[in-house]
């Protein structure tokens, strides 16, 4: 009920008139039946914008620590990513990702629309990033369609690291759904998992128009944080 009302009293009518987002495909997100977006990932608001433009609800797997804040800022955090839907994962690794992986799993096993970032991380500097083969494994578990989505200009309205965003118009590209069935059963096969996730990432490569950088995100921004010391 949260996510309604925010969506269609609250914040939705606010946003579409301050950014005026402009979206392409919408069409290709199937309207019943559980699928994956997936999205590249410049900004913080890629999570309010694409929700707020599907005519489905998307849940994502946001980062546990913007359910653990304190303060006022930490409760307001918590409730509005808990309003829009949006479930806590630890993202450190090991038997955390494949608590994700049985989360995201759920959600699909529930036929939601599930909304992942394959990049793992924001691109530090708007290009695209080596995709994590974690939305592979889910894509083949589940056998469900993947549709790549592209954000454009999120990342000027709020670069990385800047709190209040900035008033300007930004897009969504909605690709057409992509088929991964000829790999059923091999979810195992590592090879097969980069396959697949390397076709995705090429995909959103093609819509968003980024240039592609073959290293993970996550690796750049340690790599930056080291030299910055």
């Amino acid at each position: 009920m949260a996510y309604f009302i925010l969506k269609t009293f609250v914040l939705g009518p606010l946003l579409r008139v301050l950014f005026r987002p402009w979206v392409r495909g919408l069409e290709n997100i199937p309207a019943t039946g559980a699928a994956i977006l997936a999205s590249n990932h410049l900004s913080f608001s890629d999570s309010i914008f694409l929700p707020l433009m599907s005519r489905r609800p998307v849940v994502f797997l946001a980062k546990s620590e913007y359910f653990t804040g304190k303060g006022v800022k930490g409760a307001l955090t918590r409730w509005f990513f808990k309003a829009t839907g949006q479930l806590p994962i630890d993202r450190s690794g090991g038997k955390a990702s494949e608590a994700s992986l049985n989360t995201g799993l759920g959600v699909l096993g529930q036929g939601q629309v599930l909304g992942i970032y394959p990049e793992g991380t924001r691109s530090p500097d708007g290009r695209l990033y080596r995709g994590r083969t974690g939305i592979a494994r889910m894509v083949l578990e589940a056998k469900v369609p993947v549709i790549p989505v592209a954000m454009i200009d999120t990342e000027k309205v709020q670069p990385i690291g800047q709190k209040m965003p900035r008033i300007r118009r930004i897009g969504i590209i909605v690709g057409e759904p992509l088929d991964f069935s000829r790999f059923d059963g091999m979810e195992g096969d590592r090879i097969v998992l980069r396959a697949v996730t390397d076709e995705i990432m090429y995909e959103l490569k093609q819509l968003s128009g980024q240039e592609y950088v073959d290293a993970y995100a996550s690796s750049v921004k340690e790599k930056r944080a080291r030299l910055a010391r």
